[in-house]
């Protein structure tokens, strides 16, 4: 299941604005911000990123886990099919506490991540 997913945008506050109006029907506001770059959901959850980069820039993809175990596992698994460490399995405080992930970069150098809420 996907986690979250990040977009690229190239004017952020327009962007930002966009979003804000276009997903509120949804019940999605803006639930974080880190810099220039803006986490949205509903139900307490920003599951929809966007963030301020160049056309072309790289995309980010999170799967959800059940367990940190298999945060580990992915990260072993996408290592050894050619992918480049973007981050070895932890915890991500400035997240939330129990936020444990992993991330490597793919053939492309898109930002795909695995990452469990859930406490140890």
């Amino acid at each position: 299941m996907l986690d979250h997913v990040t977009l690229i945008v190239t004017d952020y506050a327009k962007s930002k604005a966009f979003y804000e109006k276009a997903l509120a029907p949804l019940g999605y506001k803006v639930m974080m911000e880190f810099g220039p770059s803006a986490g949205i959901g509903e139900g307490g959850k920003p599951d929809f990123w966007i963030a301020a980069g160049k056309p072309g820039s790289i995309s980010h993809v999170a799967f959800t886990s059940n367990d940190r175990a298999t945060v580990d596992a992915f990260y072993k698994a996408a290592i050894a099919a050619g992918g480049k460490d973007n981050g070895k399995p932890g915890i991500r405080k400035d997240y939330h506490p129990n936020y444990y992930g992993a991330f490597v970069f793919d053939p492309d150098g898109h930002n795909i991540e695995a990452v469990c809420h859930k406490p140890a």
